[in-house]
């Protein structure tokens, strides 16, 4: 009895193989759990895909895969990328999550809640994040602290460059080359080729088609000067710049899945692997989605309405069109019923979509499924029929009206006014408690480096951030000795912490004095040497909204010894002799053993 797919075709040789061996193989149990593959893509829009009907780009390896597996045709998800991905982790509304928002330590999920990680991990599963994280930063809210044993990528919103940068590993920064997604998938590939002979949870997360709209010449020649042959339906709305890029975006993230794919058919693991492809939101432009409604951050049909496939060959029949309703809250709740994994966490909202995917007849009931803007504005439900409140607000047969363009809220009162009961009854559960406070901890002797990074960080006076946006940002103008920056603490352990600022300082500027200090306790040194590098503004297609990014290099403020208790820790400047202090991108406390 052979274990794997793979194990029989190194045993009986591939070039052997006939119509009789493969006839045996597809009789052979399955003897050992198996993997999963989730890939996430980040603003791609449900008609940004081949096999969803889009003809301005091609994604054979996306559509190929939509072939072999099942297609769920009406997959929601959350306006937003972190509530989303809250979902994804927990199979829990995000409100009962704790994330309500995308940046400013809005995004960190409660430490209490159990996640799609620390479930497979449990299980035996060597687990792994690559790419975009957006759910809490600092260890515990980390990936490492969520129940992936390995992390590569970025924790905030966005990244502000997506060429020859600087990620992370396990929470120590990484330099990586060529563009960000195949650096991506060149270490999910690794993980998997590493860990081929057990079962493994990789989770690969990639950052595009979201902003800034960064792609390399190969991917972006086919569509310079194009002029889309499918348009949004208000087409006087849709930026052709920025159409053209995402289109060769989602054309390198078609080729990156291409690369995964192949890594698993060439172990023989395909049909040991279930294969997930999903977005976390609608297009982050207007651009063609099918004439739907809206787009990112509407919580509307385009809002959320994402593609996903569910591929696992000989398992989930190819071809399989599940049209009943479903969303990211089901992903976790489904996977764990494929593979046999128990999972005990608190009550979970999603359902197991196996019989679904399985075929055959399924006595399935209706349901409801809630979108919902972490602003609190709107709130809309989904039912296999209508889906009523939303940005567009009303009623709409989502059947005979898929545009929302028919408000049937005066023509069907009663069933408007049943939705609506159903939507208040949703949120006086779901919302019904405040937002928790989010403190950053520093002292994990497990992790032992704590990085305070400009967006999670209160500053005062003319000191403000390199963008609106404060993800992957930095302080900048800070002229005056009054103002300050803050991040609110609690240490973990007793014990001596290095201390060291990511700067950087004009040489007319150098001579600034900064200094950290908790409790008393305070370190501080002094910029010596200038280190004043260009932004990173050459690689832009469309003109952008995030901050440009630079290197910054440490300077060592010394050694401090901190007491364990909640306060502020303080980056403050003792001393001034130019026109401005220093650009800073992070604080990094490191306890030391």
């Amino acid at each position: 009895m052979f274990q794997s797919r793979r194990q029989f075709l190194k045993t009986v040789g591939a070039g052997a193989i006939g119509v009789s061996a493969m006839a045996a193989w597809t009789e052979e149990p399955l003897h050992r759990k198996p993997n999963i593959v989730v890939v996430l893509t980040d603003d791609q829009g449900w008609g940004d895909l081949g096999f969803t009907g889009n003809t301005n780009l091609a994604t054979p390896n996306i559509d190929r895969l939509a072939g072999e597996g099942a297609v769920l045709q009406h997959f929601f998800v959350q306006p937003l990328c972190a509530p989303t991905r809250a979902e994804l982790l927990t199979g829990r509304y995000y409100p009962r999550t704790g994330v309500h928002g995308v940046s400013k330590r809005e995004e960190y999920m409660n430490l209490d809640e159990v996640t799609l990680g620390d479930v497979f991990k449990k299980d035996g599963y060597a687990t792994a994040c690559f790419g975009k994280w957006h759910n809490g930063s600092p260890y515990p809210y980390h990936p490492n602290g969520r129940g992936f044993d390995e992390f590569y990528g970025f924790c905030c919103g966005h990244w502000s460059h997506y060429f020859d940068g600087t990620v992370e590993h396990n929470g120590e920064a990484v330099p990586f080359e060529g563009y960000i997604n195949d650096a991506f998938t060149e270490k999910a590939i690794g993980f998997i080729k590493e860990n081929r002979d057990e079962p493994f949870l990789c989770y690969v997360a990639y950052n595009t088609p979201h902003s800034p709209f960064q792609v390399p010449d190969k991917w972006y020649e086919k569509f310079a000067g194009v002029d889309p042959a499918m348009r949004n339906r208000d087409p006087e709305k849709e930026n052709l710049d920025e159409t053209r890029c995402v289109l060769a975006m989602c054309e390198n993230l078609d080729w990156n899945v291409g690369r995964l794919t192949a890594c698993i058919e060439d172990l023989g693991l395909d049909r040991d692997t279930i294969f997930v492809y999903f977005s976390d939101n609608g297009p982050n432009t207007w651009r063609w989605n099918g004439g739907m409604c809206g787009k990112k951050g509407f919580a509307d049909e385009g809002g959320v309405r994402s593609p996903c496939i569910v591929r696992w060959p000989g398992m989930i029949p190819e071809g399989t069109q599940v049209t009943e309703i479903a969303g990211v809250i089901d992903l976790l709740p489904t996977l764990a019923s494929l593979a046999s994994v128990t999972v005990s966490t608190p009550a979970i909202d999603g359902a197991n979509l196996e019989p679904l995917l399985k075929g055959g007849e399924v006595d399935w009931p209706d349901r409801a499924l809630y979108a919902h803007t972490p602003n609190n504005r709107f709130t809309s439900i989904r039912t296999q029929q209508y889906r009523a409140g939303g940005n567009a607000k009303g009623l709409f047969d989502m059947e005979a009206d898929p545009r929302q363009e028919h408000d049937l809220s005066k023509e069907l009162p009663k069933v408007y006014r049943e939705l609506q009961d159903k939507i208040e009854a949703w949120k006086n559960e779901v919302l019904a408690t405040t937002p928790p406070e989010r403190v950053l901890a520093v002292g994990y002797p497990e992790f032992p480096l704590a990085v305070l990074n400009a967006q999670d960080g209160i500053a005062s006076g003319d000191i403000h951030w390199s963008s609106v946006h404060p993800n992957a940002s930095f302080f900048q103008d800070w002229h005056n000795l009054e103002d300050s920056v803050y991040w609110d603490i609690e240490v973990k352990t007793a014990g001596n912490y290095e201390v060291d600022v990511l700067y950087t300082c004009p040489a007319e500027d150098v001579g600034a004095v900064l200094g950290v200090s908790f409790k008393g306790s305070t370190v501080s040194a002094t910029i010596e040497k200038p280190f004043d590098p260009p932004l990173k503004d050459k690689d832009d297609r469309v003109e952008r909204r995030e901050s440009y990014e630079k290197d910054f290099q440490p300077l060592n403020l010394g050694t401090m010894k901190l007491e364990p208790g909640r306060g502020n820790l303080q980056l403050h400047a003792l001393k001034k002799p130019g026109n401005t202090v220093a650009d800073i991108r992070a604080v990094r406390v490191r306890l030391l053993k």
